[in-house]
């Protein structure tokens, strides 16, 4: 359904009697940041739609090849990290400056449980810069102003949403976003994004009940969309092989099962 990411306004202040989907997340993916309540629905939203622990796994291993291929491959050395969520294992900057130890990444959320981890991510190399703002997803120039300030707009850089418009409800709005962040950076730069998906293709026709459950049990709210809207957030890019797909198969090895959430990297001509 997400990635963990929070980017909502004030549901995302810090209530431990609401499960909270960064929680949720990180139980999914079995972590320890998360609470009686976030297991609880947790629990009920898996029973109703199981996939989703794979979802979780596998949008999880897209970020990861997806950074090692911009870092490694294209070479691109800023990451803005937009609806990081709860810290785990090989965050963006861990990977990033595992092949370039001079990258720079800047995190965005605005969850208060991300906030307390954020000296977890603060953690980067001696020769790169990791930092951190507490913003929310749907002010695009706050954002880029903030991350202004540690990135350099006139060399490319790789926007990383995923598993985050997908609580941007307002489908126009979300597109928005997405322009306005890619408009801030250079040519060369990526936009690499995950989103959840009810075509029945991918086996997404579970994700509508589920999500009704989610909305009425849990903050903040959530929607899936069509692969046709999720590919009009790349307007104006140039998707990458293999194109738009399920995350679970982007430059995959093997041939893992499809899950219902579109992963896909594109760059600015």
């Amino acid at each position: 359904m997400s990635d963990g990411h929070t980017p909502s306004g004030g549901s995302a202040r810090l209530n431990t009697g609401v499960a909270h989907n960064a929680r949720v997340w990180n139980y999914w993916i079995g972590g320890k940041d998360n609470y009686e309540v976030d297991q609880q629905v947790g629990e009920q939203v898996a029973g109703m739609f199981p996939i989703i622990r794979d979802i979780a796994r596998a949008d999880r291993e897209f970020l990861g090849r997806a950074v090692a291929h911009v870092a490694g491959d294209r070479g691109v050395r800023q990451f803005l990290d937009i609806g990081t969520g709860l810290p785990t294992a090989d965050n963006t900057h861990e990977i990033a400056q595992r092949i370039a130890p001079e990258s720079r990444i800047v995190y965005v959320d605005n969850d208060p449980i991300v906030l307390v981890h954020a000296r977890t991510l603060l953690t980067g190399t001696r020769d790169g810069v990791t930092a951190y703002i507490d913003a929310d997803v749907h002010d695009a120039d706050a954002i880029v102003e903030r991350a202004g300030e540690t990135l350099d707009f006139t060399e490319p850089v790789a926007v990383m949403m995923l598993g985050i418009l997908n609580f941007v409800l307002d489908y126009d709005r979300a597109r928005d976003i997405v322009r306005r962040v890619m408009a801030a950076v250079p040519s060369g730069s990526l936009l690499v994004l995950t989103h959840p998906t009810f075509d029945a293709e991918l086996g997404g026709e579970g994700q509508i009940p589920a999500m009704k459950f989610w909305n009425e049990n849990a903050t903040p709210p959530i929607t899936a969309r069509s692969g046709e809207d999720i590919a009009a957030f790349f307007e104006g890019l140039e998707l990458l092989e293999p194109g738009m797909v399920s995350c679970a198969q982007w430059r995959a090895d093997g041939s893992p099962a499809p899950v219902p959430q579109y992963g896909a990297v594109a760059v600015k001509p």
